[in-house]
């Protein structure tokens, strides 16, 4: 059970890539780890969700331990100043893709929970190590929509730097798609050019963006255009259609539905199109497919979620945090997206998240995560656990 071995198994993890859709093998590593600790009911579900029980020895709902299996891809291995899958410790630093986002947290949450198995609590310990979450949560979605059991509280393993954090903003990924009529580069006459419709539209995006609303914790409702891209493709063919891809950083009372159906009646209000074109707001949508074998269509929205900063849980969590660090952690949103919209955001489960790592090395070339601030929040993990199960009625 020390903190040495739960960072050997981070590393074991680190060496295995998981891209989303390909979590087989880290799967695998992570049932072996969870057998050999003595978790009971190990199971892979449907969408290949790893799930372990702690059995609690009272009635009090269960707490749930949650981090993601998935990876982000690497890019050019040679821009990295380590090997992405080597799970190296150098000066001080776990290093490659997943240290602190989020292999090292799920090992440091696997140990934690583990700690309890010959110390029970009044509640069971789910730890549910899930896929997808990197393109949108699946694995999340699909548990607590599969009718299973329901925890009464979630501790995501995102990276906080020891903070307690307490919710985030969403995203939505639109396509507002303008429509003209195709036809060859070398008669535009005979066609409607959709690309010179675009400075009538994209001024009217800027303008709803700045109409968003703000949240005192989780900050600004933002959107930007990001990308934008004609069909057909060939470059001597006027377009049929012109496509802006939207980033839509949205609060948590926006909803899938409202995010689209809000800023379509914005732009048919106050776009004024010349004869000919059409516009439509829709989600971009990717299809996906996991390890196990099942495959969808998902259009591209994370809900987002705040629970309040005085909720029972929050404070218990943060009471131990504070006793363990000598120093109150702050009570604070994450900058990106996580499992917890779905917890939280949609089933309306109290949800905290506690870690270790720096949100600035999540994503990049040079991700790592501070093993002296790791063995903190080792140290602290079984205490954050035990106060939020026993905050719960």
């Amino acid at each position: 059970m020390s903190f040495e071995k739960a960072i050997a198994f981070a590393q074991d993890l680190i060496r295995i890539p998981s891209p989303s859709g390909g979590e087989g093998d880290v799967a695998g590593r992570v049932m072996q780890e969870m057998h050999a600790l003595g978790f009971t009911d190990v199971r892979i579900d449907a969408v290949g969700n790893v799930i372990g029980r702690v059995k609690g020895r009272g009635s009090k709902p269960a707490v749930m331990l949650c981090s993601h299996l998935d990876i982000v891809d690497i890019g050019d291995p040679h821009t990295w100043e380590f090997d992405p899958f080597g799970g190296e410790i150098v000066n001080g630093f776990l290093h490659g893709r997943g240290a602190m986002d989020i292999k090292g947290p799920l090992a440091i949450q696997t140990y934690a929970a583990a700690a309890f198995l010959d110390d029970p609590l009044d509640n069971d310990i789910i730890v549910c190590h899930t896929v997808h979450e990197e393109r949108g949560g699946w694995g999340m979605e699909h548990y607590l929509a599969s009718g299973g059991e329901r925890p009464g509280a979630v501790i995501i393993g995102e990276s906080t730097n020891g903070d307690i954090c307490i919710g985030h903003r969403g995203r939505a990924e639109l396509i507002v798609e303008i429509q003209g009529l195709a036809g060859h580069a070398s008669a535009p006459e005979r066609a409607r050019n959709p690309v010179l419709v675009l400075p009538l539209v994209i001024p009217e995006i800027e303008k709803f963006a700045q109409s968003l609303v703000s949240n005192p914790v989780l900050g600004k409702s933002t959107m930007a255009p990001t990308a934008i891209e004609t069909l057909p493709r060939s470059r001597n063919v006027i377009p049929d259609r012109v496509r802006i891809v939207i980033d839509w950083r949205v609060l948590p009372e926006v909803t899938a539905d409202s995010a689209v159906d809000s800023l379509r009646a914005a732009l048919h209000r106050c776009v004024e199109l010349p004869e000919g074109f059409a516009i439509d707001v829709r989600y971009s949508s990717e299809h996906q497919h996991t390890y196990t074998g099942h495959e969808r269509e998902r259009r591209m929205f994370t809900p987002g979620f705040l629970l309040d900063p005085q909720h029972r849980i929050a404070k218990a969590a943060a009471d131990v945090v504070a006793k363990a660090f000598g120093k109150q952690p702050a009570l604070r949103p994450w900058t990106f997206a996580t499992d917890g919209g779905h917890a939280c955001g949609v089933h309306n489960i109290p949800t905290i998240g506690f870690a270790p790592g720096e949100e600035r090395y999540a994503h990049t070339n040079r991700e790592r995560l501070e093993l002296e601030s790791a063995r903190k929040c080792f140290d602290a993990y079984p205490s954050v656990i035990r106060a939020v199960g026993g905050a719960l009625a």
